[in-house]
């Protein structure tokens, strides 16, 4: 009798020879799937956006019903958002779409954690129970964390079960002591610690992530490993061996309670093409008991985010 695990292996199929092979729908890899790092914005608008800048395949508009057309092939029809633009007003044009797309269920927002109207701005975006906390760069962090300030807005956050995404990192130190020094916030490390190409993976990527893992309150969602690799635009590998070392790293030290799936869409089309990533996350999850499906593709990320169930 073949085991839910057998039958996973088998509708994944054992190679992919491009992108457009056709993988699984999500709802064989899962009962149910977020997909926790998702892009929206709309260059067209009066006032622009900061992020992608002109003359990048990025700059275009990119809503929901966009990502539906990639995701929903494979059974995926939730998301948290994750905002790039550090404009206040656009952490508003977020709640709004997210107010008329019931695919999004989460929101985490950009706010100036050191801004003379971070606390307010905080409260008021929180108000609104599709916030679920706020994105900054490891820049920001290091150069914050020893500041009372910053400390301050820090607890605030956790005093507000929100969470915050820490992106761009190049040094772990600071992400071990505000893990240390907030115990009750939730720490998400975006895009795999920004390990690099999986193939070139170094010493300091790995003690840091380790040293990060040791906390509780950390987390990390596996994304951008594709657009992380050496190779050209759009041809990054699709064999999932190709990334087993980073993901057995991380396997190993933040284990099935605090990895998430994640897929960077639409930066992630510099890399592949998302059947990729859902064929690469499909096989790292069924590689693991039984149960890591489940948490990684959707329990994982109610625990951390406490997204809300859209009606």
């Amino acid at each position: 009798m073949k085991t839910r695990r057998d039958l996973l292996k088998l509708s994944l199929g054992s190679t992919l020879a491009t992108a457009a092979t056709p993988v699984p729908a999500a709802a064989q890899l899962a009962s149910r799937v977020i997909d926790t790092h998702t892009h929206f914005y709309d260059p067209t608008r009066p006032q622009g956006v900061p992020w992608p800048s002109q003359g990048s395949p990025l700059y275009r508009p990119v809503y929901p019903k966009d990502w539906l057309a990639q995701a929903g092939k494979h059974g995926i029809r939730e998301t948290v958002v994750v905002e790039a633009s550090k404009l206040l007003e656009d952490n508003d044009w977020i709640l709004n779409l997210a107010a008329k797309e019931k695919s999004i269920v989460g929101f985490v927002g950009n706010l100036q954690p050191t801004g003379t109207d971070f606390v307010p701005q905080l409260k008021r975006l929180a108000a609104n129970p599709l916030f679920r906390g706020i994105r900054m760069g490891g820049a920001v962090l290091k150069d914050n964390i020893d500041s009372v300030e910053f400390a301050a807005g820090m607890k605030l956050m956790a005093d507000l079960n929100l969470s915050v995404d820490v992106n761009g990192l190049k040094a772990f130190e600071p992400v071990v002591s505000l893990a240390r020094k907030v115990s009750g916030l939730r720490i998400v490390i975006n895009h795999c610690g920004n390990c690099g190409d999986a193939q070139k993976i170094t010493t300091l990527w790995k003690e840091g992530m380790a040293a990060s893992a040791k906390h509780s309150n950390v987390s990390c969602k596996i994304s951008a490993l594709m657009e992380m690799t050496a190779t050209p635009p759009g041809q990054a590998p699709t064999d999932t061996a190709y990334y087993q070392p980073v993901l057995d790293h991380l396997w190993q030290h933040f284990g099935p309670e605090r990895l998430m799936y994640a897929s960077n869409w639409p930066v992630s089309d510099k890399g592949t093409a998302y059947d990729v990533i859902v064929k690469v996350a499909g096989e790292f999850a069924s590689s693991k008991d039984d149960g890591f499906a489940e948490k990684f593709f959707w329990k994982n990320s109610l625990a951390i985010y406490q997204w809300i169930e859209r009606k």
